[in-house]
């Protein structure tokens, strides 16, 4: 069973996570319409994708997140990361199930794999407006990413790994792993 530890928990480390990608929407502005580098998607489409992603996740397990509504994708996941720390409570994170990998818990998909996501989407976001971010925990994210084997590359997970300076920093080694050139930016052509 993988597992993030916090002090609180993995529902906590879910939220902690949530809170780094508004952070990271913050970034972007109102550049709702810019391309990322997550190929033919915009801020706005990350953005539905995780909340769709999550929602879909919880659905499967009999929880219901409700769909947030407008049309500011910012105000949507603000909306979607409060009804998610309603549904995501420390008794729902704990319910065990088999995952793809074995026996799990609800909340340590969360943080694990639904976090992890917020926590690359953020790099993403945050760069299609040109802001910089470094990817915070990129060592402890790149260990999850290990224990995914193959799959990590698999089709709609991540691309082909970049190569990256063997002095790269630990974000950046993180994001070329992932099939992510870290100097991307909204007008590198990248």
């Amino acid at each position: 069973m993988t597992t993030t530890e916090t002090a609180g928990g993995s529902a906590a480390a879910f939220r902690d996570r949530a809170d780094r990608f508004s952070a990271a929407l913050d970034r972007a502005g109102g550049h709702h319409d810019a391309p990322t580098p997550c190929e033919g998607w915009t801020v706005a489409d990350v953005v539905d994708h995780v909340i769709d992603t999550e929602r879909d996740f919880l659905a499967r397990h009999g929880l219901t997140v409700p769909a947030p509504s407008g049309d500011d994708p910012a105000a949507r996941w603000r909306a979607h990361a409060r009804a998610m720390a309603v549904v995501l409570t420390d008794d729902v994170a704990a319910r065990t199930y088999d995952g793809f990998f074995g026996p799990t818990t609800i909340g340590a998909t969360m943080a694990d794999f639904y976090g992890w996501d917020l926590e690359i989407h953020a790099w993403d976001v945050a760069v299609a407006a040109g802001a910089s971010y470094e990817v915070p925990d990129a060592d402890a994210l790149s260990a999850l990413a290990d224990g995914w084997g193959p799959a990590l590359h698999s089709e709609g997970i991540c691309g082909p790994p970049v190569s990256v300076p063997d002095d790269a920093s630990a974000s950046d080694r993180l994001l070329g792993r992932l099939g992510r050139d870290p100097h991307w930016g909204p007008d590198s052509g990248a």
